[in-house]
């Protein structure tokens, strides 16, 4: 019996494996869109950019677009990709400065929110789309969350996977004064101070690099991961750090290859100090802080990096959506990679009940909702 039961569980690992498996990026054709970013420094310069994004099934009626986080690729859509694609139109970037998409140079500087969105409304005018709804993961959510603010006209509505909305309605917090309520915002600081060193360390070896951040809850990272303010991997030292659970081996080496293709520099675009308080001056000088449109937030219960239901009700997200859903599912900072027919079905069902109204042309206002997904 115990060798059948053995049988068995080597069979359903195999068939999780050749599921992982099915998802190849190599097959997605990207499309380039050129387009205009600015370049700060002494004096600021406008420059042509190349952004690559996939287009998936254009003649559906409504659009996701899809926006990676950190460290991360188009190619994180994996699952997503695979449950929508054949009932919605998808546009999945690379966002400026990761893999084959430009970056106009000074990161430090020139990658603000506003920059980012403004990257998004040119890739859907180059795909030719009035209007989508914004779907993000972790500095993702982030991104489509101020789109969302700064483009009604445009962005019909919002998922924010991880991280909740960040309103600039208060003062501007600086990292720094993050770190007591926050010990694993560490790293960030690390990226802050020192970008250079912190490039310098993720690109030494890529693979270790990606295999020590992309973890999940049955195969996470060290307890001191994060909380160091002066090295990101240190708390790996001494350790062999196994493949990324969620990654087929070519997806994996995929990802690799693409880190590889502008490095580490550039994405750190998220973490320096002059992005973030230009995003937030704009956003707080404009004043226009509650997002109308339907929000689906979706949180994670066990992400080693903050408790994010804790931070949007320290943030008072919520009333700054009123027509917020909000779930709640099991999983680590990558819970649409560790567990997606949950976080699909969770998408799926708000979808259905968001979209259907911009599709006729009546926007229909829902009051607040809460599930609990665990």
């Amino acid at each position: 019996m115990a060798l059948e039961r053995c049988l068995f569980l080597l069979a359903c690992l195999g068939t999780a494996q050749e599921a992982v498996a099915t998802f190849n990026p190599r097959q997605y054709y990207k499309n380039n869109a050129l387009c205009k970013a600015v370049r700060r420094g002494h004096v600021e310069k406008v420059v042509d950019i190349n952004l690559k994004y996939v287009d998936i099934n254009p003649n559906a009626s409504t659009t996701l677009l899809m926006v990676h986080g950190w460290p991360s690729l188009w190619s994180t859509w994996s699952y997503q990709i695979d449950a929508f694609k054949n009932d919605y139109h998808l546009v999945v970037p690379d966002l400026r400065g990761f893999g084959e998409s430009d970056h106009p140079g000074n990161p430090d500087s020139s990658g603000t929110m506003a920059d980012l969105v403004g990257d998004l409304v040119c890739l859907l005018e180059h795909a030719k789309i009035n209007s989508a709804i914004c779907m993000g993961h972790d500095w993702g959510s982030a991104v489509c969350y101020e789109a969302a603010r700064r483009r009604p006209d445009i962005f019909q509505g919002v998922v924010g996977i991880v991280v909740p909305y960040i309103p600039a309605a208060t003062h501007f917090v600086p990292i720094k004064n993050l770190i007591s309520a926050f010990p694993t915002f560490n790293y960030q600081l690390f990226f802050d101070t020192v970008p250079d060193v912190a490039a310098e360390e993720l690109g030494k070896d890529v693979e270790r690099s990606i295999r020590a951040t992309l973890r999940t809850v049955a195969s996470p990272p060290p307890h001191d991961f994060l909380k160091c303010s002066e090295s990101f991997l240190r708390a790996w030292d001494g350790i062999s750090i196994p493949p990324v659970p969620f990654f087929s081996h070519d997806e994996e080496k995929y990802f690799i290859e693409q880190y590889n293709i502008s490095g580490f520099r550039n994405t750190l675009q998220f973490y320096a100090h002059a992005n973030r308080y230009q995003t937030w001056k704009l956003a707080h000088t404009q004043g226009n802080h509650t997002i109308q449109q339907p929000v689906l937030a979706v949180y994670p219960t066990e992400d080693p990096v903050a408790d994010w239901m804790l931070a949007a009700q320290m943030l008072k997200s919520a009333h700054y959506l009123p027509d917020l859903t909000t779930s709640l599912l099991p999983g680590a900072h990558w819970v649409h990679l560790e567990h997606p027919e949950k976080l699909n079905e969770v998408v799926r069902k708000w979808l259905e009940r968001t979209a259907q109204p911009y599709r006729s042309g009546f926007v229909i206002q829902h009051p607040q909702k809460y599930s609990d997904d665990l």
